[in-house]
């Protein structure tokens, strides 16, 4: 991967593609952020806010009751667009954006709750999140990965182990095994990150910054 930082290009999409007509001036546009893949919200714009958008690289809407209105532009919570996707049928974008702050009115990040993870990945960061402050019950025995948070030594050492047996299975031009064996080093990549107070967030940011999407 490169670590240059590439230069915001403005957004690009064919307006003329878009069917307006169907929806009554109007098509859905669905945001999603660019580093996590979680849906944010759903909205609707015309061609003006459309071309507001490309013009300013900020998500622009029409809202059927309040007319016009800026992504943020009272909150502070813009949206800054990475691309935009008209659907097959030309009556839906789908805008990848980098959020500044929650999408909801209500403050949560997304409009379909806090905790709805975008992937496995998310899915399995938010676990370990909450398993790093977590305290089990006296009576129980800490679980593999409250044993990994806990011990540096532990989870060092299998990280190590985990790596040394995908390379072997990669070798061996297996990839049955390879692909087990990738989930395993994943894993504990992911716990010796958390162990540090690294999320996937922080690693999609790094990879973006890299040039890498």
């Amino acid at each position: 991967m490169s670590d240059a930082t590439h230069a915001t290009e403005a957004p690009r999409l064919d307006l003329d593609a878009l069917d307006f007509a169907k929806g009554g001036g109007l098509v859905t546009v669905v945001a999603q952020d660019a580093r996590s893949g979680a849906v944010l919200m759903i909205a609707h714009a015309d061609r003006e806010a459309l071309e507001r958008t490309i013009a300013t690289g900020e998500m622009h809407y029409r809202s059927r009751t309040r007319g016009p209105w800026h992504k943020g532009a009272t909150s502070g919570n813009v949206q800054r667009v990475v691309s935009l996707h008209a659907d097959c049928d030309g009556d839906a974008v789908l805008a990848r954006v980098r959020p500044a702050g929650p999408a909801c009115h209500s403050g949560a990040t997304t409009c379909f709750g806090e905790h709805v993870p975008a992937d496995a990945f998310g899915m399995l960061d938010a676990t370990l999140a909450r398993r790093q402050h977590e305290s089990p019950p006296a009576d129980q025995r800490p679980s593999y990965t409250r044993r990994l948070l806990g011990d540096r030594n532990l989870r060092l050492k299998k990280l190590g182990e985990e790596a040394a047996e995908l390379v072997l299975a990669c070798a061996d031009e297996d990839r049955e095994r390879a692909t087990s064996e990738a989930v395993d080093l994943l894993y504990h990549t992911l716990v010796a990150l958390r162990a540090l107070g690294v999320g996937v967030a922080e690693v999609r940011t790094e990879v973006e910054r890299r040039g890498a999407v």
